[in-house]
């Protein structure tokens, strides 16, 4: 039976990329066009699992989607680092000075800043998905647009790459969590090296540097720190974190520590780090 792999775009974005590296080619792509319907479908079952960005080496963190993952109980059970290399296409037979607005998601646009800075009279216009625009066009034969997406979107809708390597930062890459919604997938930390957690701290001085030393005491290494504002209680944060660690024993004295130092706790997942490329 293949499994349902739910991705944020279409087919030729960077998702569909990883969903392909990650599972394998025996899957059925199950395509989202937000985040909000990715995380529905896993919840609901039309997805066995999914692959959600999470953040970028250039524009930082996918804030929102560390909400949707606790709000929803979702499982973390691992994790692609994707190297990032952004093109500018249109349909054939145009310049990039006829390239009056460019279209794409926003975490792309922001990843081009320095290359549409020199290029002011483009006007750059949100929109939901890399490759979908790059669809839009080729369908729509629509002059004067061009989408941010990568090379392999080019080839799929046939378009022209005008520039390629627009990323401001050429060694770009954007993490991916893959999600699912059964309990069965978080794994023992004897098979991981890698876990990410959520914890809430009462409102005392100290209280997270505590924690994260006691996280170094026990041998865990502090990979990736982010908080979100407590909604219920003004003024109060949760903190989600990735660790690493090399033997289980490690985790689970860390887990007991933080079961104490802690008003909440919530393991997000336990899965194999990828390394980064």
């Amino acid at each position: 039976m293949k499994k349902h792999i739910g991705i944020q775009g279409i087919q030729g974005s960077y998702h569909h990329q990883v969903a392909l590296s990650y599972f394998g080619e025996n899957i059925t792509i199950d395509p989202c066009l937000s985040f909000k319907e990715l995380v529905d479908n896993i919840v609901n079952g039309v997805s066995t699992d999914a692959v959600m960005a999470i953040e970028n080496s250039i524009a930082g963190s996918i804030i929102p989607n560390y909400a949707y993952i606790d709000d929803h109980d979702l499982i973390i059970c691992g994790e692609y680092y994707l190297p990032i290399h952004h093109c500018l296409m249109a349909l054939e037979g145009q310049s990039i000075s006829d390239i009056k607005e460019v279209y794409s998601h926003p975490m792309a646009l922001l990843q081009c800043k320095d290359f549409f800075r020199k290029n002011p009279h483009i006007k750059l216009v949100e929109d939901i998905d890399t490759a979908e625009v790059a669809k839009r066009i080729s369908e729509q034969k629509l002059k004067g647009i061009a989408a941010i997406a990568s090379s392999i979107a080019a080839d799929i809708f046939g378009l022209q790459i005008l520039a390629r390597e627009i990323q401001t930062i050429k060694n770009n890459s954007t993490r991916f969590f893959v999600i699912s919604n059964s309990k069965t997938k978080l794994i023992a930390p004897e098979n991981a090296n890698k876990a990410s957690l959520k914890f809430v701290l009462d409102h005392k001085q100290g209280s997270l540097a505590a924690v994260l030393n006691a996280l170094s005491h026990c041998g865990l290494d502090l990979t990736k720190i982010q908080s979100l504002p407590v909604i219920e209680t003004p003024w109060q944060y949760a903190f989600f974190v990735d660790v690493t660690f090399t033997q289980a024993k490690d985790y689970l004295k860390a887990i007991q520590l933080l079961e104490m130092m802690t008003t909440h706790l919530k393991v997000l997942g336990l899965y194999k780090k990828h390394n980064i490329l």
